[in-house]
């Protein structure tokens, strides 16, 4: 059911959008959980390490899959909230053919050089040929990948975050029996793992797909909307280019930093696998919160309530912070026990690399949780160039402190603590800009609403 996040009590509205979000979120991380869990649990370390190994690299396709749905999602949310359902309904096709002419090129390259791609990263040979295998799988379904992120874009920016909930429960929980099937009853190793989320996320794409072209079509507009239009294409991209270029300049650095990690074996390339998708769970799960929040502060500034935008980002911060206690508690006394879920027979040193991990960063949580909040409503409100800025020196720092701090008598230890440092600066930046938005600096006064 879509709904207008420009009325009534905007810590009640946000938090019922929200919650499903988070919840969606922890069913789509389960995807990539899923996949390394069976592949340590049963295949073995070196299937772990490779299946960790590429989803670095898969990580950059999603930023543009990421991308599309922001720039799609924004707009869209602005339109909804101005009540322009022509532009909107014009704005969701445009959308489509952008993205999908980007799926095309990027299934081009995955397909032929994923090889290139994986030598770059340093892989070693022991798990060169499964990380290949799992890319290549994983190219062939990008257009699900990328189909699905616009589909849960429109549900966002229509104020529907219940029903890719639904999806994504359904489809996830499916990956794992799946993924299991596959590898115990067919013994297809690395490959069955990749084929389970290529199956699993195709028919969940297909679904959510028809779904949204059916509630459009149940929106009455008097003219009939256009199927492409330039200008709005053009407002599409300028959200959409510095949101990809966020997460690719993230992944890219990733990348770098899992080059650097390689080079300490493939024992720690297993903790550190299986700790990053813990990590990547809680800031995945913040991002999305903060991408409901673009919408919340899209259609608010479409519908021009000022106030409302100011009250979400404080509403947004207690929010994540009340997730962040649970997620700190559990990482930080008990990593063992989540980790050794990923590992069938680990060694000391893969489950001592992911516990330290998991240590170092866990307590910054509540940093960083903050500053996606803020990050959200500079996205929303479009202001792009804010944020890139305290994306980019986050990215920066981290790259280039764990490269130096690698050299010193720390080792692989001194790579995880380059993500505090970065966190840390650019959660300063982000709420600085926010600090100096339009929203803060009007003074007029909120409204009281009734819960």
């Amino acid at each position: 059911m879509n709904k207008d996040l420009t009325v009534g009590n905007p810590q009640t509205v946000l938090w019922k959008f929200c919650m499903p979000l988070f919840g969606s979120i922890i069913f789509q991380q389960l995807y990539n959980i899923a996949d390394s869990l069976v592949a340590g649990k049963f295949v073995g370390e070196n299937a772990l390490a490779a299946v960790g190994n590429s989803y670095e690299i898969t990580l950059i396709f999603i930023a543009f899959a990421f991308g599309c749905n922001m720039g799609c999602s924004v707009i869209v949310s602005k339109l909804f909230g101005a009540k322009d359902y022509k532009g909107m309904k014009t704005a969701v096709y445009t959308a489509c053919i952008f993205s999908g002419i980007v799926c095309i090129l990027l299934m081009l390259i995955g397909i032929s050089g994923s090889g290139v791609l994986l030598r770059l990263i340093r892989t070693p040979e022991e798990v060169f040929a499964d990380s290949k295998l799992y890319l290549d799988i994983y190219a062939w379904g990008l257009p699900f990948v990328f189909f699905y992120n616009i589909s849960t874009g429109i549900f966002s920016a229509l104020g529907d975050s219940k029903t890719p909930f639904y999806f994504l429960a359904v489809s996830s929980l499916s990956n794992i029996a799946v993924d299991i099937w596959f590898v115990k009853a067919f013994h297809m190793g690395v490959a069955g793992v990749a084929w389970a989320t290529f199956i699993c996320q195709g028919i969940s794409c297909i679904l959510a797909m028809i779904v949204v072209f059916q509630r459009l079509g149940k929106i009455d507009c008097k003219e009939k909307a256009s199927v492409f239009d330039l200008k709005i294409l053009k407002q599409i991209v300028i959200i959409a280019i510095p949101s990809t270029l966020q997460q690719s300049f993230i992944s890219l650095g990733n990348i770098v930093i899992q080059s650097i990690i390689n080079g300490f074996g493939a024992s720690v390339m297993a903790g550190y696998s299986a700790a990053v998708k813990l990590n990547n769970l809680v800031i995945t799960s913040f991002t999305t919160l903060g991408n409901g929040i673009s919408n919340y502060t899209a259609q608010n500034l479409g519908a021009g309530k000022m106030p409302r935008i100011r009250q979400g980002f404080h509403v947004g911060v207690r929010l994540v912070w009340m997730l962040s206690l649970p997620l700190f508690l559990l990482y930080f006394f008990g990593g063992s026990l989540v980790l050794k879920l990923f590992m069938d027979e680990p060694t000391g040193l893969a489950i001592h690399t992911g516990i330290i991990y998991l240590k170092i960063l866990s307590p910054f949580y509540f940093v960083v949780s903050a500053k996606l909040v803020a990050d959200g409503i500079l996205r929303g409100a479009g202001l792009m160039k804010n944020f890139m800025v305290a994306t980019f020196t986050d990215l920066i720092l981290r790259v280039l402190l764990a490269f130096c701090f690698s050299k010193t008598s720390l080792g692989s230890t001194g790579i995880w603590c380059a993500w505090p440092v970065g966190w840390c600066i650019a959660t300063i930046l982000s709420i600085a800009f926010y600090q100096k938005g339009p929203w803060v600096t009007q003074n007029d006064h909120p409204p009281i609403y009734p819960d």
